[in-house]
Parts: structure tokens; C-alpha cells; sequence
């Protein structure tokens, strides 16, 4: 029996929820176990995830022009460009200009999560992509409130330094509300459904490889509490 598009949608998140020990790098900066260099990269690796995600949110747009689908992934590009704006204040609290973010090498399991979203931009089905980003951004959203949380409390980082991580972590349930009438709007059947769980499978794939990628950079170090590094 077909769900609900709402159903769906819940379905699909629970499936595709990652298990809190798949992520080896969020827990060590929870605890503040990570140096600031990291979190530099972090940010580096970032600035070309973001600005190669707008791109593709919006062709998906063009591609959905004049339907509901379109007018969401222009609301998400929308969202990708305020994010970026917040990055620089991040970078300098962790001692990057915007010269030297642009300059940093791009390391290839870091930048698979866009490599698949632009794949999607030119050829996913736009109700499974729309399913396949919405399970996604709970856990992406899961991690950016953790570590807002520690730079805080362990890094002594401003809530500006803060602002990039806290625009994703924010609940967002007008968007949610969006997304359940695009999968509506677009018909949700079985075969959608089927490859919404296919792109959504990668999707968190590479999201996990990304912060996993990032963890395999540096060794298991002290807590770092209130140092006052990266202040912004």
C-alpha cells in the first residue's frame, strides 16, 4: 500500500537514520576532542560543498520550473547562498581568510555528497530527490547543533564564529511542510518511492563519509575546554 506522502517521508528518515556510532568525528567534537586545525578543514571543505550545492539545487529549479518541486529547490539554493555568507566568520575563528578557504585542496571523501547531489540535479527523479534531501537534513541538521554546541562550550567560539552551523541546525517546519506538498503535488507511487530510499541511501552515505573523511585527518587528542582558540 502506497504511504501518505507524509508517511513517506517519516518512513524514509527512520530507515536512513544513522546509527550514533557511524560517525566518528561529531562525538570527539561534542567532547572537544578535536584541535581547531580540524575544524578549519571542516570549514575549507564546506565553502566547495556549499557553493557546488546551490549550483545544483538550482538546475533541479530550472528543471521544475513552473511546479511546486521547482519553487522548493529554489527555496533550498535560497538557503545555500545564506549559509555561505555565514562561513568566513567560521574560517576566521579558525585562522582562514576567504582567500585561503578557496584554496584548500578538495579531499575526495568529503566531496562525494555533492558529486551525488549534482548527479541528481541533472538526473533524479524530482519527488524521490525531494524525499532523498529531506531524510538527509535531519541527520545533517543532528550534527550542525552538536558541534554549534561545542564550539561553544569547548572552543570559546562566538555565537557569529557559531551562526553557520546554527542556520542548519535550526528546525525548519515551514520547509518540512513544503517538501510533504511537493511529493503531493508530484504523485508518490511505488517506483518513486523506491528511489527516493535509492538516492537517500547514498545521500547519507556520503554525508557519513564526509565527517569520517574529516576524522581519519587527525589523531584522538585531549579535551580542549575554554582554550579561547578561534575566537571570532
Amino acid at each position: 500500500m502506497i504511504q501518505t506522502p507524509r508517511e513517506a517521508l517519516l518512513t524514509i528518515r527512520q530507515e536512513l537514520a544513522p546509527a550514533e556510532s557511524e560517525n566518528r568525528l561529531v562525538p570527539r567534537i561534542d567532547q572537544g576532542l578535536v584541535p581547531v586545525s580540524l575544524i578549519a578543514e571542516l570549514a575549507a571543505q564546506e565553502y566547495r560543498i556549499i557553493r557546488s550545492d546551490r549550483r545544483s539545487l538550482l538546475v533541479l529549479a530550472a528543471r521544475c520550473a513552473d511546479t511546486p518541486a521547482g519553487a522548493y529547490f529554489a527555496t533550498l539554493a535560497a538557503g545555500e547562498a545564506q549559509a555561505l555568507a555565514e562561513l568566513p566568520p567560521l574560517a576566521a575563528a579558525c585562522g582562514l581568510d576567504e582567500p585561503q578557504l578557496a584554496d584548500r585542496e578538495p579531499l575526495a571523501g568529503c566531496q562525494a555528497y555533492p558529486a551525488q547531489l549534482a548527479w541528481l540535479a541533472l538526473n533524479g527523479e524530482p519527488v524521490a530527490t525531494v524525499l532523498a534531501l529531506t531524510a538527509n537534513f535531519d541527520a545533517w541538521g543532528r550534527y550542525c547543533a552538536i558541534t554549534a554546541a561545542a564550539l561553544r562550550r569547548h572552543y570559546g567560539f562566538s555565537d557569529q564564529a557559531c551562526a553557520f552551523f546554527d542556520f542548519f541546525a535550526s528546525p525548519a517546519p515551514e520547509l518540512e511542510e513544503e517538501a510533504i506538498a511537493v511529493v503531493a503535488a508530484g504523485g508518490l507511487d511505488a517506483g518513486k518511492l523506491a528511489e527516493g530510499r535509492r538516492y537517500g541511501r547514498l545521500l547519507q552515505s556520503y554525508e557519513l563519509l564526509f565527517w569520517n573523511t574529516l576524522a581519519s585527518l587527525s589523531p584522538t587528542a585531549e579535551p580542549t575546554v575554554d582554550s579561547g582558540l578561534g575566537l571570532a
